[in-house]
């Protein structure tokens, strides 16, 4: 199912931006096409997009000078809703969304490092589109004690802004290893490659503010399709 907290479509059209961004699609002091060229081929009104680049500028990502146009200025410090989100479309970028596949409260597998204090942990399963392409197959255990009761309609489609607002949890930092393994059987057909065949899956270990390891997750990615990508700055 689509998780229905979708993120608002200016704050999406930023995101991708931004991302673009990061992926050198746009430099530094670039100049964007103008509004209504960049309106009509996102398919969103003038108004919409507008709001868009007023975000990206209170972000310090744009610079608006009158009567000449929006530049691009990169901000290396930005904290982006998808920051840690490390794979983009092999062109680069991508705007991220993500379609629910389960939510339930579990014991943790034993052969799972160890994270949290709960012997039970929330299993969220997430079928990742970029630009509206299956791209990454996701497994997310988030320990127990984080929540009393988590629901499929609470989440967000950017599971670190859902912990920020909801649950008081910060995401500062991560720790991934990439690795092959083979794609578990409630895949959706709609995700290559196929069950059972091996692909480049990543498997992160994220902490909170407090420094204590409070999540871990599994992420397949189709490497037709996109990337992993990490830049050091």
């Amino acid at each position: 199912m689509p998780v229905k907290n979708a993120l608002p479509v200016y704050v999406q059209i930023s995101e991708m931006l931004i991302r673009d961004v990061s992926a050198g699609h746009y430099l530094d002091g670039a100049r964007l096409p103008p509004e209504r060229q960049m309106a009509t081929e996102l398919a969103v009104s003038v108004t919409t997009l507008r709001k868009a680049l007023n975000d990206m500028t209170h972000k310090g990502m744009l610079e608006k000078r009158q009567g000449s146009g929006n530049y691009i200025k990169i901000n290396k410090n930005l904290a982006s809703v998808y920051s840690f989100f490390r794979v983009e479309l092999i062109t680069g970028g991508g705007l991220p969304t993500a379609e629910l596949l389960g939510l339930d409260r579990t014991i943790k597998p034993a052969h799972f490092p160890p994270f949290g204090n709960s012997d039970e942990a929330y299993r969220i399963r997430r079928l990742r589109r970029l630009n509206g392409r299956p791209a990454v197959l996701e497994e997310i255990w988030l320990d127990g004690d984080q929540s009393a009761q988590i629901h499929p309609d609470d989440l967000s489609e950017s599971l670190y802004l859902f912990y920020r607002k909801s649950l008081n949890l910060w995401i500062t930092e991560a720790e991934d290893q990439l690795t092959i393994a083979a794609v578990p059987d409630w895949s959706p057909t709609t995700f290559n490659p196929a069950r059972g065949e091996h692909c480049l899956c990543a498997q992160r270990l994220s902490r909170s503010q407090s420094g204590a390891a409070v999540e871990f997750s599994l992420n397949w990615i189709d490497t037709n399709v996109a990337r992993y990508v990490a830049r050091i700055k």
